[in-house]
């Protein structure tokens, strides 16, 4: 999950260490060169010959009185450190040392699929991190690379987020969720997959088949409801979904329900029809969450899908879905930030338990600790 991602990401760490181990060999190089010719400046003055001391009868006089005591040689210094000591030497990171290095970075969060955007602020603050801190010689800077790529990353992932338990738990019930999204990216399994954790956690659950369109979607819903054991309501083929998801409301409430989870149908956002049918469902549903799903695997795509939902429907947050077969990495990275919404759950298989609630730090495991990736 996410290999090449962390590939690139663990290529430009080494990078930047090669570059900095490579400047220290010049620096410590040119100590030893100076500290060199230093050394045989010094043996040169040594050599010179000495002013013989002159005496006189009054000195003679005094020589039972005073001794003269030999002198030690003082080497010049001239402020310098001896090269032999690598560890005092400090040197900064410097703005030109990293050019490569990061160019080479940005080129690669782009070919992961992060928005451009995104990768231009990731690298910014790996920039800003980096240049000007100061580190002594042969010091590895493998760390300090890996923390500010850290740091870039939870940045752009550090959005007004929601706690989807939360919601559930401190929300006047039935906490009404609908679902949004383009066909085939999983949103029928996703609603089974949160119906299923929810039914784990004590809430009574009613699924609202509003997908009245596609052929075969309330079949497939109706078999999740089957599997699940949960109440489903549903209309004809071709029905309002606006009167689907409020009949499955006043359900919901008239019987003491927990949570309401409403299907729609898929849409391409540039379908104008269909998208306004989004806009009834909101003027007729005031839900509390309005939920964006699609599938990983869309990389841009996915994100300017949101962009577009969120325009037409306000989106609470999104559910990534195909996760698993995501090696790049870079949508989950970039759907938070372009949406200024949290991602709340990845879907990571085909079995209702297989959807993880969503945690950057669970990314940021995948992403820099091998053993654990």
């Amino acid at each position: 999950m996410f290999e090449s991602l962390r590939k690139k990401l663990n290529i430009f760490k080494e990078s930047v260490s090669a570059t900095e181990s490579e400047l220290d060999k010049e620096g410590i190089e040119a100590a030893e060169s100076e500290e060199t010719l230093s050394g045989e400046a010094t043996e040169e003055v040594s050599r010179e010959p000495t002013t013989p001391k002159v005496i006189n009868a009054e000195t003679v006089g005094h020589a039972s009185e005073s001794v003269e005591q030999p002198q030690q040689r003082v080497e010049p210094s001239n402020g310098r450190k001896s090269a032999s000591d690598k560890s005092i030497f400090e040197r900064k990171i410097k703005d030109k040392d990293l050019e490569e290095s990061l160019w080479d970075l940005e080129i690669a969060l782009l070919e992961s699929d992060v928005a451009v955007s995104v990768s231009e602020e990731i690298v910014e603050t790996v920039k800003k991190e980096l240049v000007g801190t100061k580190r002594k010689w042969r010091q590895d800077v493998g760390a300090l690379v890996e923390q500010a790529l850290r740091d870039g990353i939870l940045k752009v992932l550090d959005v007004n987020g929601l706690d989807f338990d939360e919601i559930i738990q401190n929300t006047p019930k039935p906490v009404t969720i609908v679902f949004t999204g383009i066909n085939g990216t999983g949103k029928t399994t996703t609603i089974a997959k949160v119906a299923y954790r929810l039914k784990n956690q004590g809430y009574s659950v009613v699924l609202a088949a509003g997908d009245t369109y596609r052929a075969g979607a309330q079949e497939q819903i109706e078999r999740h409801a089957e599997n699940l054991g949960v109440k489903l309501v549903k209309h004809k083929q071709g029905a309002d979904p606006a009167a689907v998801i409020y009949d499955a409301v006043q359900y919901a409430r008239a019987k003491h329900k927990d949570v309401v989870l409403a299907d729609t149908a898929g849409r391409i956002h540039t379908n104008v029809n269909l998208m306004n049918q989004l806009k009834k469902i909101e003027r007729v549903i005031d839900a509390d969450l309005v939920v964006f799903v699609d599938e990983a695997l869309a990389g841009n795509d996915a994100v300017e899908r949101a962009l577009q939902f969120n325009t037409t429907m306000a989106i609470d947050g999104s559910i990534l879905t195909k996760v698993d077969a995501d090696s790049k990495g870079g949508t989950a990275i970039s759907i938070a930030h372009a949406t200024s919404k949290p991602i709340l759950f990845l879907g990571v298989g085909q079995n209702y338990e297989d959807m993880i609630k969503f945690d950057p730090q669970w990314l940021m495991t995948r992403l820099f600790d091998e053993a654990d990736a």
